[in-house]
């Protein structure tokens, strides 16, 4: 079955589809989790038995080079990645190491340009705190 979303997203991004491809750019649409390698693949190797952590890695990558996901490295321990590549900010909670997607501030929104010596390819704004569920539970 193919998925529009994840087949359009693909052509967008002049990525060849593949049933591989698809399967894993549909779950990155569908899962704002900002997944691992080893969640997406845990996730599809039982509907794909012939996928393997090296192919999702591999896609992955593939996918970040061409604009059509970003990889986080917020996390020194984990690379995460995500499918909404629409500028916007992350913010990775110290306790329970949940990631959410963050509006960027207005100042990051309407910033100038670094000047005629810089040509800006990416740029990712990483937040660290303490999310509300474990503050919470912390008392705080």
């Amino acid at each position: 079955m193919t998925h529009k979303n994840a087949l359009d997203t693909l052509q967008a991004y002049g990525i060849h589809p593949s049933v591989q491809r698809i399967a894993i750019m549909d779950y990155l649409l569908k899962h704002r989790t900002h997944p691992t390698v080893d969640e997406v693949y845990v996730a599809l190797s039982k509907a794909i038995p012939t996928l393997s952590k090296t192919t999702v890695y591999n896609t992955l990558r593939i996918f970040s080079e061409h604009g059509a996901a970003l990889m986080l490295t917020i996390d020194e321990k984990k690379v995460c990645f995500d499918g909404v590549v629409t500028p916007h900010a992350h913010f990775m909670c110290k306790r329970c190491g949940q990631l959410a997607d963050v509006q960027l501030p207005g100042c990051f929104r309407e910033c100038q340009p670094l000047g005629v010596d810089f040509s800006v390819e990416e740029t990712h704004l990483y937040y660290k705190g303490i999310c509300k569920s474990c503050a919470t539970k912390a008392g705080v």
